[in-house]
């Protein structure tokens, strides 16, 4: 790989999960234009839905969405090649959907969608998953009868002091708080638990670089809530907006803050949107929304200059250059075509 040029992994759902893809694909980024240039699947595996890496060392990780869930590693290689880093372990749980990796590069935590629990993983100082140390099991509902009639993990996010992971429950309506500890990085004492307005269905969770701000897409209401870290570390809601302004059925997916704090992105799925806000009040303020090119966008990453969304059901992967200024993302050469498309990471 020439110099300057970085690796962009792809994951996918395979045909375990009604899919096209065949595992992890790997794509050549150039930093300048921000094209992509598929480099073919990395990595066969079934349904690798959500992916990560080590802090430290070329260690990719991924789920896999599966009705008896398993996370599964491999080592990074230069050329963008992946090599299996050990053998795939157990999540305990149903269609894992999200991962996270503690900042001492210690842990692995996973959420469980379809069993509504997190499980954690140690990771050994090569990077190999060990033998599940932990399955922390949420319980409850929410008033949608088809999409809250149990607990569904949906997204885990540890502290930058890797003191505390949050973990997003969309059929519980929650929001948890789990202690670590240090040394080890497994949870200890009981859970906080911060309850969000009933039906919202929250599915992700954005940190803005402050340390303070929070926010949440609720996929079942389509809105965004922003809320406020308290000294004990508890989360205060300060309002919510909607997370899109078009007319439809709008199902919202990922939410992220621009590195900088000053913007916020939100991808729409029933209406192929990217909606921007900018973030200099207590509240999101809308500017505006961007087509994506396609009905689904799942996912997206933000790398350097450059926004990709990944469309699951239209098959590929949208670049877009973000104004430094305004934050609008704009559309650059022609979407990527890549089968089933469910996460971007580089």
């Amino acid at each position: 790989m020439s110099a300057g040029r970085g690796t962009v992994y792809l994951g996918c759902y395979t045909a375990e999960s009604g899919g096209r893809g065949v595992g992890v694909v790997a794509a050549r980024r150039d930093p300048r234009t921000g094209a992509l240039d598929p480099l073919g699947a990395a990595a066969p595996t079934p349904s690798p839905s959500f992916l990560a890496r080590h802090p430290r060392l070329p260690v990719l990780y991924a789920v896999n969405e599966l009705d008896e869930g398993t996370v599964s590693a491999w080592t990074m290689h230069p050329d963008g090649t992946l090599s299996p880093l050990g053998v795939p372990r157990s999540t305990g749980g149903a269609s894992p959907c999200h991962l996270a990796v503690s900042p001492d590069g210690g842990t692995l935590f996973s959420a469980n969608y379809g069993s509504g629990s997190v499980c954690v993983h140690p990771i050994d100082s090569a990077g190999m998953l060990g033998e599940r140390s932990d399955l922390l099991v949420h319980e409850g509902h929410g008033p949608d009868p088809e999409r809250q009639e149990g607990a569904h993990a949906h997204l885990v996010s540890p502290d930058a002091d890797g003191s505390v992971l949050l973990a997003v429950d969309l059929g519980t309506d929650s929001i948890y708080r789990y202690p670590l500890d240090g040394p080890s990085g497994r949870p200890r004492g009981a859970a906080g638990r911060t309850a969000v307005p009933p039906g919202t269905g929250p599915r992700h969770l954005a940190r803005h670089p402050d340390g303070r701000r929070y926010y949440v897409v609720g996929e079942l209401s389509a809105t965004v809530l922003a809320y406020t870290r308290e000294a004990d570390g508890g989360l205060r809601e300060l309002g919510g907006v909607p997370a899109s302004a078009q007319a439809g059925h709008v199902q919202p997916s990922e939410i992220a803050v621009r590195p900088d704090g000053r913007f916020l992105y939100v991808a729409n799925r029933g209406v192929g949107t990217l909606s921007v806000f900018a973030l200099d009040g207590e509240l999101p303020r809308y500017v505006t929304e961007v087509e994506t090119g396609g009905e689904w966008p799942r996912h997206f990453a933000l790398i350097g200059a450059h926004l990709y969304v990944a469309d699951e059901r239209a098959h590929a992967v949208g670049v877009f250059e973000v104004d430094p200024g305004t934050g609008v993302p704009a559309r650059v050469g022609e979407p990527v075509e890549v089968p089933s498309p469910t996460c971007v990471l580089a």
